[in-house]
């Protein structure tokens, strides 16, 4: 898979035909956004951090580092690994978009879970 098969975006954002498969990661549904809305495409809140992850992490910066190492250790395991797995198996087949309603794109879940989306299955972030 090439790294290009994930990418990361608001869902908020118009609609691109270079998005693929577009998924909401998020655990809670966007305000302001009704339910099929077309922006959203499928809803894979078990690939969203969990509640009280979410809410600890509060999107401090200064919490990022320590919310990734969280985050990634709950991808590994459960409901989220199955998540990480169907949505690897989507980017095999074409472009996925994965996508948040918040602001700070870079400080959110979604570049953690496409850098684990993008891995070799077996490896890890460490292995490169």
């Amino acid at each position: 898979m090439t790294e290009s098969a994930v990418r990361i975006g608001r869902v908020y954002e118009p609609v691109q035909p270079e998005d693929g498969h577009r998924i909401l990661v998020d655990r809670l549904w966007p305000r302001g956004m009704r339910r099929g809305d077309p922006r959203v495409g499928e809803w894979m809140k078990d690939a969203a951090p969990s509640t009280d992850l979410r809410k600890w992490y509060g999107h401090v910066p200064e919490r990022f580092d320590e919310f990734r190492t969280r985050y990634e250790q709950e991808l590994s395991a459960g409901d989220a690994q199955q998540a990480v797995l169907r949505i690897r198996e989507l980017a095999v087949r074409g472009t996925v978009t994965l996508l948040t309603a918040t602001k700070d794109l870079d400080h959110s879940e979604v570049p953690i879970l496409a850098e684990v989306v993008s891995q070799q299955p077996g490896r890890t972030a460490i292995d490169g």
